[in-house]
């Protein structure tokens, strides 16, 4: 429907090249499937998968359903109050009040920043709608679908289809165990073995897991060999002898790492007080 909508549009564009151009254009949001259909859905993020970021950036797909012109053209993208839960400044950057289609442009890629500084984002999911609206050079005729896009996002893990293939390896599912996972393994994910031919991905799967394991058991000598992920261990303040593993570009989130005198060494903790072992 949203297809032949915008190619009537372009069409009756097309048809009357010779006649004087003086009605406004529209700007809508050109987000595709994978078929390269108009894709409504909402996009999910998770920091988690990113865990030393501060901040990301999305870029926001604005395509004009008019003819190009010579000169450069504003257009104004919004927030929809009531798709939002997000707070500005504190999950996401303020919007311009316009920003600019250049000349003999069709268009254009808008940076939406989105950030990861609250703790709460380790618990729940906030929401951010974006919407093409009437302003500067262009009108907002097109259907609020076209021009609208529902964005949730936030730094929590869920338990992944394929950790039941290798539980025997990794153990019992747990959050702060996939975050370090993520962070030290060198992947996001293991072979799911329903998969045909997942039989050939298994040395490289072994080979992740066994990556997680040696940081697991000295990530002294792992944050040494992978300086550029920027990891820090510094011992806590609290006389206790554990330390906090945390990544210097997001010193708030911390993980432990804790000193047990009967085996006289240190391990991980997860969200359940529990040592975090494979």
């Amino acid at each position: 429907m949203y297809i032949m909508l915008l190619g009537t549009i372009l069409f009756g564009c097309k048809k009357n090249d010779m006649m004087p151009y003086s009605s406004l254009d529209n700007v809508y949001l050109q987000y595709l499937d994978k078929s390269g259909n108009q894709d409504t859905t909402t996009i999910s993020y998770s920091f988690a998968y990113n865990p030393s970021l501060a901040n990301d950036t999305l870029w926001v797909p604005i395509v004009v359903t008019g003819p190009r012109v010579s000169h450069s053209r504003q257009f104004v993208l919004g927030i929809v109050d009531s798709l939002t839960t997000a707070v500005k400044g504190t999950h996401y950057e303020a919007l311009k009040s316009s920003y600019t289609l250049p000349a003999d442009s069709g268009k254009v890629k808008i940076p939406l920043i989105i950030k990861n500084n609250d703790d709460a984002l380790a618990t729940k999911s906030v929401t951010l709608g974006i919407r093409t609206l009437a302003g500067g050079d262009f009108s907002a005729d097109l259907p609020i679908d076209l021009r609208s896009k529902k964005i949730i996002f936030s730094n929590r893990l869920e338990k992944p289809a394929w950790w039941i293939y290798w539980e025997s390896q990794l153990g019992e599912y747990g959050r702060i165990k996939h975050q370090l996972f993520l962070i030290s393994s060198g992947t996001v994910d293991l072979v799911d073995m329903s998969k045909p031919n997942a039989y050939l991905e298994i040395p490289r799967t072994l080979y992740y897991i066994e990556n997680f394991r040696a940081f697991l058991k000295d990530p002294e000598t792992w944050i040494v060999k992978n300086p550029s992920k920027g990891y820090l261990l510094t011992k806590k303040a609290d006389g206790s002898g554990d330390y906090d593993f945390y990544n210097e570009a997001t010193p708030a989130k911390r993980y432990t790492l804790k000193y047990f005198a009967l085996v006289n060494g240190y391990f991980f903790i997860d969200e359940s007080g529990k040592q975090i072992i494979i």
